[in-house]
Parts: structure tokens; sequence; C-alpha cells
């Protein structure tokens, strides 16, 4: 059976991730995914009767103000990144291996760097519109691309194949299955979640006939509304009670899967709370409760994962990603979820983003976390044994 909540599992010591340039071509390894160090969790009690500051956001702040959420590139920002990328193609350097060493941006540096600052302490999100995704084609846009996030962050496999160039389209998996399939190579709704990165960044390479819209709401503001209306689900999305599905996505002799809270309290730092959260990955664990391994989700989690996705929806900022729009986002503090949608018929293009995971470790201004990676450069993703980092231009 499950251990009790209260158990106090031993951890591995925090170790520097010593790897080969053969393999990893920056020097840096994904940490992966891993269980938080259950004596860090904070009870309930613990956690603030209110959250204050910039991250909390409500709809009507933004929605219709984009210049205090939208940033078009100027010609200037433009060239720079193409110069950069033009640089670094004929380098002849493996993707996996850009850096801001051999992708430099002088003039936008201090710029992105403030961005950065917002994302992980502000409003946690931006917008970014005209970036020549057409023009550009799908080689040197993912050089661009990739070389802007190095900027925000390190970038972080997304799955058991090693991808830190993502792809969300649609590639005809059934999204029923989901014990096996992830919902980003489906065309179906993704619910509010985050991702396991800090960052998420998405680059919108062509659009759905209908639907596929992105959906925004500070993690924040929820936590605020349901202190004040449901403390109960509160308590219980700050329970480590939740198992979440790794979806065969593990190392030789991991868990298949990873029992946490939704909501943390920092640990050692700032107080902040963090969120962690995938409705489709704890809803797919029936053969392993089935099975006795693991308790099956109570009334009083359905509940809960019910409310919250009520909450969010009805608290969400609303926005359409056009062709060559950069969507970044905090995962600390931001849920972030998408519509269904309709792609166009043949031989038109399917719906396309490129998806970058970026990690901001705690020596470079990320915040301290509860697991025992969080010092890492390249910490959270999903990094299977050894699986080197692959960076593919297109879904696969």
């Amino acid at each position: 059976m499950a251990p009790a909540v209260a158990e106090s599992l031993p951890q591995p010591p925090l170790k520097l991730l010593s790897v080969s340039r053969d393999i990893f071509p920056d020097g840096i390894k994904t940490s992966g995914q891993h269980p938080p160090l259950y004596e860090k969790l904070k009870s309930f009690e613990e956690f603030p009767d209110e959250i204050k500051g910039s991250s909390v956001w409500k709809k009507e702040d933004y929605e219709n103000n984009p210049e205090r959420w939208v940033h078009r590139f100027s010609d200037e920002e433009v060239a720079e990144m193409s110069t950069a990328a033009d640089a670094f193609i004929a380098a002849g350097t493996p993707l996996t291996g850009i850096a801001k060493d051999n992708f430099p941006l002088p003039d936008m540096a201090g710029f992105l760097s403030a961005v950065r600052t917002e994302l992980l302490n502000g409003k946690g999100f931006i917008l970014f519109k005209g970036f020549p995704a057409e023009a550009s084609g799908n080689h040197k846009s993912a050089v661009a691309y990739m070389g802007l996030g190095t900027y925000l962050g390190y970038f972080v496999s997304q799955n058991g194949r090693g991808h830190v160039l993502g792809h969300v389209k649609d590639l005809g998996e059934d999204p029923k299955q989901i014990d096996k399939v992830r919902i980003y190579r489906t065309n179906a709704r993704q619910f509010f979640h985050t991702d396991d990165s800090d960052l998420v960044g998405l680059l919108c390479v062509a659009r759905a006939l209908e639907g596929g819209e992105s959906d925004i709401v500070s993690s924040h503001n929820v936590y605020n509304i349901l202190r004040r209306e449901r403390p109960d689900v509160l308590k219980t999305l700050v329970s480590p009670i939740w198992y979440f599905d790794r979806k065969g996505e593990e190392s030789q002799g991991e868990e298949a899967y990873i029992r946490s809270s939704v909501f943390y309290l920092e640990p050692d730092g700032e107080g902040r709370v963090y969120t962690k959260w995938d409705p489709y990955f704890i809803r797919s664990l029936t053969r392993f409760s089935d099975a006795g391994l693991i308790p099956p989700l109570s009334p009083a989690q359905l509940e809960a994962a019910d409310v919250l996705e009520q909450t969010c929806l009805h608290e969400a900022l609303h926005m359409v990603l056009e062709v060559g729009d950069i969507q970044f986002l905090s995962n600390e503090h931001i849920f972030h979820a998408r519509t269904a949608y309709r792609d166009y018929p043949p031989p038109a293009p399917r719906r396309h983003l490129m998806r970058l995971w970026l990690a901001t470790p705690e020596s470079e201004g990320g915040w301290k976390l509860p697991f025992h990676d969080s010092g890492e450069k390249k910490r959270g993703g999903i990094q299977v044994d050894d699986t080197p980092p692959v960076a593919p231009l297109d879904a696969e």
C-alpha cells in the first residue's frame, strides 16, 4: 500500500551532475523528475493567509491592456536574432549545444534579463510578437528561438526521448489512453496545469483552423480565492497525498509514479507558494491503484481537482497565439491550459508550436524548491537514464 502521508523518506544527496560532452554537448544533463524532500514540506497551517505582490493578478488587470504584457520585436531585435542564428548555423554546432556564449545578443541581453526577472518574480508571463517564423523556416526559427531561450534559462528534456525542443502537434494519438499518451501530441483540450520546468516557452509556427487557444491564470490568485472560499479544498491540495504518473518515462530503478503536493511552500527562501499540477497525470494511475500499490483518488481529491479547474476557468486570461508569437510563462506561479482544436485539411500544415522547457537554478535567481536537485542548473524536466538530448525540427 501507499506510504503514510507523514512518512519522511530518505532522499539522495545533492550532486552536481558530471557528464560527457559527447552525450550532452553543452556539458549539462537534465536532472529529471524526483519526489519532493518530504521533511521540507510545510503543513497547511504554515501557509500564508493571503499572497500579496505582483504575482497575484486578475484577468481584468491585463485583458484590455496588452501593452502591459505584449512586446513586439523591433526590426533591430529581429536582425540581431537573425545574425546570431546565421552565425550559429555556419559554425556547425549541434542545436543541443546552443548557449548564450555561442548565441550573442549584446543589445537584447539587458532587456531579456529584465524579462526573466519579471517571469520569475513578477506577473509570470509575456507574449512576444513579430518573430519571423514563416520567413525563417523551421531550422533557423528553432535556432533563433532556442538561442533566445538561453537568456531566460537552461533548456531541459521534455520527454523520455530527450527532446529539448518539443513540438506541440496532433500526431493522431488517442487522448483517451492517458496512461500512455502525452496530451500535447493530440488535439484534445489540455486542462490547467504546470510543466516540469521553471519556465515554458511556446513559439507558434502554424495555427489551427479553429480552437487551440491559450488560457493562463495566476496560481497565487487562485490560491487566495481557495483560501477565502474553500480552505478545505486548499488543505487537500497542500497535502502530499497526490500521486503523479510518470507514464513509463523513468530511469532504471525509479518508481513509476511520484507522491507529492499540488501547492508547496518555498523552503529556506522567501516563503513563496509554488505549484506543480497536471490533472491528466493523476487520473491515469488506475493500473496501480487497482493493484493496491497506491490509493485511488478520494472523493475529497476528486472534488479538489474539479474546484481547482473551475476556479482557473473563471479567472483565466484568454489569448490567441498567431504565427510568429512566442509565449513564455513561469510554471512556479502560472497555470496554463489549451482549448481543443481542429486542424485545416491537408495539404495545409497542422497546428504546430515549438516548445521549450527552461530551468532557472537557485544560484541564478531561481526559486528554492523542496527537491534535492534544486541547485542543479538543469533541474526538473524528464531524463531517462543517459538518454542524450535531441532537438528535432518537427514532431516525431
